[in-house]
């Protein structure tokens, strides 16, 4: 988007605001759907829940995975059909199995016995993940941190399972967020192929093999093209378990690049001979990926200023000196009013925003 198209859009709409493209979504879902072949894309609806975008990724074909009733309202609000849906929260209480059975959601995700037995009562009416864990200190966040069997102990839980009387669903495993090594997720694999050697011995039969998320996007950093990335997991999935259901749970991979956020510099001050630009954006908002994402995202400012760079800090509005966006970065002189511009803010941002402070959160504008 260039900055003529953003300045005109906020000067309707004002900042901050998050311009969400209708095509850069359909072409993320289409790039990894063309990458994984025969996987069937479970979209993560808490990367970002707004519903223009659960109802784009609907029209694309998507299934979706969700994990709390909040999600399951949304999907409602948006006219999806539970049997388009998983539930991947490894811990529920009793209530949330129940709504998510009311709409009509079958299978399930646990990752330990005290949760099977919550699933018991149901064993009529659902099916179970069983989800391992694999450690990934490499990647952006490591999801196996909280949940996850350890992989040497996943086959006597599905066993566990299987004698309580549970149907199983399969084996699930996230292999990390913003995960840039396929080989995770042939690890994951590798050990999938024992469990499910071991657990057809025993009469147990595994139908799903759910490979997660964690596809990583260009941030400041390039990764690699998807197909390239997706190549070596295809090939081990084509090799091994082609009489199995395949499917994924990709969150950041489609929303992240799906928004932009336009701010603006609402007040400046030289500190210790520093520039701080307060923006009308911080971490309580869109921002929020800083804190729990540890994402930094791409930058761009259309002044030149005085022709030169100065050492900078850009912070949030808020009265917390918490929100602080950037330190010890080069900037152009900026003026109040100014606009800068962030890309691929789609995943982990305003779906954990707040209004922290009385601020608002950003506008969303879908736009093209």
């Amino acid at each position: 988007m260039d900055f003529n198209k953003v300045q005109e859009l906020v000067s309707q709409h004002g900042t901050p605001i998050l311009f969400l493209s209708e095509s850069r979504i359909k072409e993320s879902y289409r790039t990894l759907n063309s990458a994984l072949p025969g996987v069937s894309l479970y979209y993560a609806v808490k990367s970002n829940a707004t519903r223009e975008i659960i109802s784009i990724l609907d029209s694309e074909g998507s299934f979706f995975d969700v994990c709390s009733n909040g999600e399951i309202d949304v999907l409602t609000s948006c006219g999806i059909k539970a049997d388009r849906c998983i539930h991947t929260h490894p811990i529920k209480r009793d209530s949330d199995i129940r709504y998510a059975l009311e709409y009509g959601i079958q299978i399930f995700v646990a990752d330990n016995e005290d949760e099977l037995l919550k699933m018991v009562p149901y064993k009529d009416k659902l099916k179970v993940l069983i989800r391992m864990s694999i450690q990934n200190p490499g990647c952006l966040v490591n999801l196996s941190h909280k949940f996850g069997v350890a992989p040497e102990k996943t086959f006597d839980l599905i066993r566990k399972a299987h004698d309580m009387g549970l149907k199983i669903a399969g084996i699930s495993f996230h292999a990390g967020s913003q995960n840039e090594s396929s080989l995770k997720y042939i690890e994951a694999l590798e050990y999938c192929r024992d469990i499910c050697r071991r657990a057809a011995l025993r009469g147990i039969d595994i139908e799903i093999i759910d490979i997660g998320g964690g596809f990583p996007i260009d941030y400041l950093t390039q990764v690699l093209p998807m197909a390239s990335f997706c190549q070596p997991i295809n090939e081990y999935l084509e090799r091994y378990f082609t009489s199995y259901r395949l499917i994924a749970e990709p969150g950041r991979v489609l929303s992240g690049r799906s928004m932009t956020l336009a701010a603006k510099v609402i007040g400046k001050s030289m500190r210790n001979g520093v520039w701080w630009y307060y923006l009308d954006e911080g971490v309580y908002g869109s921002f929020s990926g800083k804190i729990y994402d540890h994402a930094e995202y791409p930058m761009f400012v259309a002044r030149d200023g005085d022709g030169q760079r100065h050492n900078s800090v850009l912070a949030g509005p808020t009265c917390d000196s918490i929100d602080v966006l950037y330190e010890n970065i080069s900037l152009p002189l900026l003026e109040i009013g100014d606009l800068v511009v962030f890309d691929s803010m789609g995943a982990y941002t305003c779906a954990s925003a707040s209004n922290f402070n009385g601020f608002p959160k950003a506008k969303i504008l879908v736009v093209e």
